[in-house]
């Protein structure tokens, strides 16, 4: 069905193309098909060491919590990515949100259709990409998501059979290692390691579950297009196909899957909270042809849902040799333009810029 030109541009899921898969197609929407030479522009490098995503043991906390922040503050200041292992999130709630996620994915047509949305003020919604009625092209995945976070959201019957008792599970977890991570975070700032949680960076709390099917034709679309995140932190979990790179030095890296890590990384507000010192990175997700992949991220924003709050360059990182360099800004205001602008390359921070 997907492999014709006519495909219907009010039919966003992704369920034609695992269809399409499965019945063999041998060629993509042209939707889907990104501009050439986008995937040519920087190569992956991996031969070097120095090219690592870092890895921090919170096994250390034990010993030197001095130790950790170091590093923390290292990946942060030179990354904007790092994974962490030992974190304290048991390896069969990981493993549950991930089987959530295929679970979803594995219903039927009208039930996902259901929870179909572009209304992204909604507990629930199910879609493909949240920028496509503005975007040329779109990406290769389906993906679900759901605000966790106020406390009085969501209702669990807002949520999916599928998926529901898992992501409730899951949120607990997560935002205890929130928590630890803003205030490893604000010591690694120099600053009271409540800092971040008391500015409100733990008033929201999005989750999503994304499943990118098998491509036939990998090398002209992608999972999720060149981005940085609309957070103040990223927590991911990826499954073991691979395929998430970050750009660091001019060059594209592998953020190579480890069996019960997450993988965490530091988003544009929290960039422009600490003007500049932590870098919120672009980041994106090769197709594959061989195999579906799944992920489950968790975005520490309140993004649409209503939050007062203005943010800007925290006061106590300011000098004459460091002035602002954003002006400020509410997480409403600064989500509604990054989804106007859509992903097309370019950090939205660019527009807060004094």
């Amino acid at each position: 069905m997907v492999a014709k030109d006519s495909i219907e541009l009010d039919c966003k899921s992704l369920e034609e193309e695992k269809t399409a898969v499965d019945a063999q197609i041998t060629e993509i929407p042209s939707i889907f098909r990104i501009p050439q030479g986008t995937l040519s522009d920087k190569k992956p490098s991996v031969s070097s060491s120095s090219l690592a995503i870092p890895i921090i043991d919170f096994a250390d906390l034990a010993a030197s919590r001095e130790f950790v922040v170091e590093k923390v503050k290292d990946a942060s200041e030179k990354w904007g990515f790092f994974q962490v292992i030992n974190h304290g999130v048991p390896l069969s709630v990981l493993e549950e949100i991930k089987d959530a996620v295929v679970r979803f994915h594995d219903e039927d047509p009208e039930v996902k259709n259901s929870y179909f949305s572009r209304d992204f003020s909604k507990t629930f919604i199910y879609h493909n990409n949240f920028e496509l009625y503005s975007s040329k092209n779109g990406n290769w995945r389906d993906s679900f998501a759901a605000y966790m976070v106020p406390p009085d959201r969501p209702n669990p019957e807002d949520l999916p059979v599928a998926c529901r008792d898992a992501m409730i599970e899951y949120a607990k977890h997560v935002m205890s290692l929130g928590g630890l991570l803003f205030e490893l975070l604000s010591e690694a700032l120099g600053l009271n390691s409540e800092m971040l949680k008391s500015k409100g960076c733990m008033k929201g709390l999005l989750m999503a579950g994304h499943y990118y099917p098998p491509c036939p034709q990998p090398d002209l679309t992608l999972g999720v297009s060149k981005h940085s995140d609309n957070s103040f932190i990223t927590i991911l979990l990826q499954d073991q196909i691979g395929g998430l790179q970050v750009l660091h030095q001019d060059c594209w890296v592998d953020v190579s899957p480890i069996p019960g890590a997450l993988v965490i990384y530091i988003g544009d507000h929290l960039q422009l909270m600490t003007n500049d010192k932590f870098k919120s990175v672009e980041h994106r997700v090769l197709a594959n042809r061989d195999r579906p992949r799944v992920s489950f991220g968790c975005f520490y924003s309140s993004q649409m849902n209503p939050n007062p709050t203005v943010y800007g360059p925290i006061k106590e990182l300011l000098s004459e040799e460091n002035p602002p360099k954003y002006r400020e800004m509410t997480i409403q205001e600064y989500t509604k333009g990054y989804i106007e602008k859509r992903l097309d390359g370019t950090s939205h921070l660019s527009c807060y810029r004094i």
